[in-house]
């Protein structure tokens, strides 16, 4: 890296409503040196707590709150639990490629799942460029693994990759499976990370009062960065 970390120049958001704990107050630390922006200084940045959306590297710096844990699961030393097994047992019919663009029908996909799963979040209405946006950037691969029922497209995993680890960015899927598709495609891309030989697969953050966000915690063995030490 040719930055030391305690030398990057950082901006701090304003504070807005938090959208996962609807009682807090939000804001974050940007990195404001484009020179960040290579794959080998963002893995240094992943694993210190940061992450992206788009070109914007970011990191949770809220005055009240420290409830936002970054997490990370060491895709060598992965077993799954019994619940996962089952999840995999019960997806037999699916099938998973890792592709350096997403399929022509995305949208639709993405469309369908925003409307019925977070139709009160801040991506709907679903946009295409915008969510285009959100995911892509110029300096770093970013590769989209599609999960399929026999042709079936349905789901897509947008996934990061870096020189030894890579990260689940964001995943969408058709909600009407009834199935955990959200762990499912963690469960493949740590699949893809073993095949890749990479060591981690980081998950974003972990919130222990947001439900929605437990399903992270299943995966063995996993590691929490704490006070800026990596604990699992």
């Amino acid at each position: 890296m040719n930055q030391d970390l305690h030398q990057i120049k950082i901006g701090l958001t304003d504070n807005h409503a938090c959208s996962y704990l609807p009682e807090q107050q939000e804001r974050v630390a940007v990195a404001l040196d484009t020179q960040m922006h290579t794959p080998e200084n963002y893995e240094v940045l992943l694993a210190n707590g940061f992450r992206r959306s788009g070109e914007t590297i970011y990191k949770p710096h809220c005055d009240q709150c420290n409830a936002c844990k970054a997490i990370r699961v060491s895709a060598s030393e992965f077993k799954p639990s019994k619940s996962q097994r089952r999840i995999l047992n019960k997806s037999k019919t699916f099938h998973w490629i890792m592709k350096d663009e997403m399929d022509e029908d995305w949208f639709d996909l993405y469309s369908e799942y925003i409307t019925k799963r977070h139709h009160s979040g801040t991506m709907f209405p679903p946009k295409k460029k915008e969510f285009q946006q959100f995911s892509k950037n110029e300096w770093l691969t970013t590769k989209y693994l599609h999960i399929y029922d026999g042709t079936q497209l349905i789901a897509i995993a947008v996934t990061d990759v870096m020189p030894h680890s890579t990260s689940a960015f964001y995943t969408f899927f058709s909600p009407d499976i009834e199935l955990s598709i959200g762990t499912l495609a963690v469960l493949y891309q740590i699949e893809f990370s073993q095949n890749s030989g990479k060591h981690w697969l980081y998950l974003g953050y972990q919130i222990d009062e947001c439900p929605a966000m437990n399903y992270k915690v299943r995966f063995q063995h996993h590691q929490k960065l704490v006070n800026q030490r990596w604990q699992g």
